[in-house]
């Protein structure tokens, strides 16, 4: 029997709030903050390499990062590669983690990923794409597939793209609104968003938008203009674990509190990724991945330049609690 989350979440509440998938930002520290301060409807991994995935030695790597807590339900996966064999070989193993989803990459503009043909280079080849889908199906089992992709490779091509993704049935495609040639450089498109919306009507395929979206209040408005089915939030999250938090507004979130929750952040990654404590003592980041987290936590007052300096010098959590201990002292 088919287990679709996505069918049952859009019958209970539209517009839904999805978490984006995001290298080095999405792993489970950064899971857990927004599960404690402020759950979305639907969670995401880091992608994955599903070549990574399909062979014995890469999956003893990445499976690590396939981790994650029996809070976090419903959680996607999210995998990239131009394999079909691979693909399905990766969904499988998604299936048997226990994943409510599983998602194909086929937006990502970074170049290593698209010399694989993989990512947003998919556009250029629908046939592969929609193999893609069709193999993912099927190691996928009774867990429902979704894409994730952009508005088009040089330029909008979305009335040409989306109907080939539409033809293989997933069950939610996220359009990002942007072009991979714009990655993230313009304002997305929400106009062609809209558009995807109304090609995609009656196909009984969901339609996630994705760009910009800066608050909950944005996000509903922006649903609303473009009739999309949920909104998938990236970069309005880092610093603000509160963003999907309906009570809570980050501006009325004092220095003070906003600071103990980046320790905590902290410690948390160090202890689930930076040095776990599962008898390995192997590192699965390293401690400069937390790092970009600090820009976005400390911003926004007077002297945040000068603590952030200081931050991006520290080399454990007990460090950076130290260094906040001392910027209070001085403030007050």
């Amino acid at each position: 029997m088919k287990k679709n989350f996505w069918e049952k979440l859009a019958a209970k509440k539209k517009p839904f709030f999805v978490l984006a998938p995001m290298a080095d930002v999405t792993d489970i520290a950064e899971r857990q903050m927004l599960v404690k301060y402020g759950k979305p409807d639907v969670l995401y991994t880091e992608f994955v390499s599903a070549d990574g995935l399909a062979s014995e030695k890469g999956r003893e790597v990445l499976i690590k990062d396939l981790r994650f807590n029996k809070n976090e339900h419903p959680i996607v996966a999210q995998i990239f590669g131009a394999k079909p064999e691979n693909i399905k070989k990766a969904a499988q193993l998604v299936k048997e983690l226990g994943f409510d989803g599983v998602d194909i990459n086929m937006g990502c503009p970074d170049k290593a990923v698209i010399k694989q043909g993989a990512g947003s280079a998919l556009m250029k080849n629908p046939k592969l794409a929609r193999e893609i889908i069709r193999a993912a199906k099927e190691g996928a089992g009774n867990i429902p597939v979704s894409v994730k992709t952009r508005i088009g490779f040089s330029k909008n091509e979305i009335e040409t793209w989306l109907p080939e993704l539409l033809a293989e049935k997933p069950a939610a495609i996220t359009i990002h609104g942007r072009t991979k040639k714009e990655m993230s450089e313009v304002s997305a498109h929400w106009d062609v968003i809209a558009r995807a919306k109304e090609i995609a009507n009656g196909s009984g395929v969901l339609i996630i938008g994705n760009g910009d979206v800066e608050s909950l209040e944005d996000g509903n408005k922006k649903a609303k203009q473009s009739g999309v089915d949920g909104l998938m939030v990236g970069r309005g999250i880092f610093g603000n674990p509160w963003f999907f938090n309906k009570k809570i507004k980050i501006e009325g979130i004092s220095l003070k509190e906003r600071f103990a929750v980046m320790i905590e952040h902290t410690k948390l990654f160090e202890k689930d990724l930076s040095f776990p404590n599962d008898g390995s003592k192997k590192s699965i980041k390293g401690y400069h991945v937390m790092k970009k987290h600090f820009k976005a936590y400390v911003s926004g007052f007077d002297g945040a330049k000068e603590l952030r300096a200081k931050l991006m010098e520290t080399e454990n959590s007990g460090e950076v609690e130290e260094i906040i201990k001392k910027y209070f002292k001085k403030v007050v």
